[in-house]
């Protein structure tokens, strides 16, 4: 402080992630006030003819420790993704020894490795031109948002597109293009810019409370290496033409997007978790994986035998030749059963005592509702629909949102389709529809309250959902729903639509329903069974027709574990 105190001009400190509003570094209870943790970043400012001097004096002060022993701290922010294989001592994995990792994607592979290592970018830190390094990274921006919309077009299943377009946001984000113009106007090089702007909006990704949002950091990395690759021309090695387990240090969506399926038996990374984007595109096509199985799976030898098992979260590297064979019998009866289950998709599923059992498919993508029918799906028993609002830069209109729905209606033949309502808020905001923070967002303004608060949207919405379930067996599910004045205010529009548009252009066979998902809900059940057509509890869905339904009291449960309306047990 006595060090800021003494210079000619005001020296002003913020953090680098975090708010933007500077403190005087003059003042020990508003610096203290930052809450700045050991390795996090401090910027520093200053205006004026010697301010360079004096912000020189002030941080070669706090790097020295300002007067205390301190240990060096060695992270923060560098230059490029470091390598992490042969450069580092790594104690390599013991052969024929199970290695414990997460299960991310169940399934069983037994393949020779392909090891990538991590991309190594050379480039300078500095550059004196600004506004050619600015047009560089302009130009680099522009080939990577074009590399993605033809990994988006060629995507192989709709988990891969949503994902892959939610990165083309990214590149598009004015906050990140801002902050990497800055640095280079400081003097950076359009690397280094980009780089430490990557850096910093994934550190503060990283910081966050919930674990789901923090995974999303490992997507900003996948974007910013995508930039920095056009920059330094630096493309991936090309895998062998055989089948192989593929091992990294991490996996972006744009890498699991260029697989080819038809040779990945597997995947293996250093780090991640299963709720990463990574995981869910493996097993959204099917491949076995396993994540954060630590540094020492990079010291894997290319060609080395390896059996992967995504169900239990372990790899054995250079497996025995009696593991070998037990695992590969092990694979040969997964696979028949497999094909056992494929054979009997479309038979009638019920219990020994004879007890039937629906099934049904969840979706957050129309596209994917003939891909369920064909693996034997009886219905669809939840249509996330907010998924379609997120895949859009402001509100689908009532027209894409038909198609969108008529996709998934005419893919079912006449099965019925649970669809609910925009479910947006907590971990699924809306960029066009922000919310105020709040402190538990997860029970806070989100689903029928955050739609409501809209009621042209939510009106769009169910008229598109009505004219899309023409001559097909409609469920509309509300949810978030905390009382009956919430449904009655939906009610109300949902009434008004079935007069408006004719029975010959609309669902006939249609109802209203609430998702029972939250306490209030819960506790008054009996007044929203009076007027709702049926309660959808999670993973589960309604069916007034269904077998071996009997009469019993609104509210109540029935044998077959399904809440009851008086509508519905018919």
């Amino acid at each position: 402080m006595q060090i800021a105190r003494a210079q000619a001009m005001p020296i002003q400190a913020r953090l680098e992630e975090g708010s933007a509003t500077p403190v005087s570094a003059a003042s020990l209870t508003k610096v203290i006030g930052l809450g700045a943790r050991r390795g996090q970043w401090l910027v520093l400012s200053a205006e004026g003819e010697q301010a360079s001097a004096a912000l020189e004096a002030v941080a070669e002060a706090v790097e020295s420790g300002l007067g205390e022993k301190v240990t060096p701290f060695d992270g923060g922010f560098d230059g490029a993704p470091q390598a992490t294989s042969a450069q580092q001592s790594v104690e390599p994995l013991a052969a024929d020894t199970p290695h414990a990792g997460v299960a991310a994607s169940p399934g069983l592979a037994i393949a020779p490795v392909f090891v990538i290592r991590p991309m190594q970018f050379d480039y300078p830190e500095h550059a004196n031109d600004a506004e050619h390094e600015i047009s560089r990274l302009n130009s680099a921006l522009e080939e990577g948002a074009a590399q993605l919309e033809t990994l988006v077009r060629k995507a192989p299943g709709g988990e891969v597109a949503d994902i892959l377009s939610m990165h083309e946001e990214m590149l598009d984000d004015p906050e990140l293009h801002h902050a990497a113009v800055d640095a280079i106007r400081e003097g950076r090089s359009a690397e280094a810019g980009w780089w430490e702007a990557i850096e910093t909006a994934a550190h503060a990704q990283e910081m966050l409370a919930d674990r789901l949002l923090a995974e999303r950091a490992a997507d900003l990395r996948d974007v910013g290496r995508r930039v920095l690759g056009v920059l330094c021309d630096v493309t991936l090695p090309e895998p062998p033409d055989h089948p192989y387990i593929l091992v990294m240090d991490d996996i972006g969506p744009s890498d699991v997007a260029r697989l080819d399926t038809s040779r990945v038996r597997g995947l293996l990374t250093v780090r991640g978790g299963a709720t990463a984007h990574s995981a869910i595109l493996a097993r959204a096509l099917g491949i076995p994986a396993v994540v954060g199985a630590g540094q020492a799976v990079m010291a894997l030898h290319n060609g080395s035998m390896m059996i992967l098992d995504g169900e239990r979260g372990r790899v054995t590297p250079q497996p025995s030749e009696d593991r070998l064979q037990r695992a590969e019998q092990q694979l040969l009866d997964l696979q028949q059963r497999e094909a056992d289950a494929w054979e009997s998709r479309f038979e009638v599923a019920q219990t020994r005592d004879g007890h039937r059992v629906e099934v049904a498919a969840n979706l957050g993508n129309t596209a994917h509702a003939a891909d369920a029918v064909e693996r034997g799906a009886e219905a669809v028993g939840l249509l996330r629909t907010e998924f379609l609002f997120m895949a859009h830069a402001s509100a689908p209109d009532l027209a894409t949102q038909i198609g969108e729905y008529r996709q998934a209606i005419d893919a079912l033949d006449g099965r019925p389709l649970v669809a609910r309502t925009l479910d947006v808020g907590g971990d699924k905001p809306l960029p066009y529809w922000p919310v105020p923070q709040e402190d538990n967002p997860f029970l806070g303004l989100r689903g029928i309250r955050l739609a409501l608060t809209q009621p042209e949207v939510l009106e769009t919405q169910l008229r598109a959902l009505l004219m899309a379930g023409k001559d097909s067996p409609l469920r509309i599910m509300l949810p978030m729903v905390k009382d009956i004045a919430e449904f009655r205010a939906v009610k109300i529009i949902y009434d008004r639509l079935l007069q408006e548009i004719p029975a010959s252009q609309r669902a006939t066979d249609v109802q209203l329903g609430v998702m029972i998902e939250i306490p209030s809900s819960a506790l008054l059940a009996p007044s929203l069974a009076a007027e709702a057509d049926f309660f959808l509890g999670r993973h589960q869905r309604p069916d007034p027709v269904h077998p071996g339904y009997r009469p019993r009291p609104p509210g109540t449960l029935c044998p077959s574990r399904w809440f009851c309306t008086p509508r519905c047990c018919v």
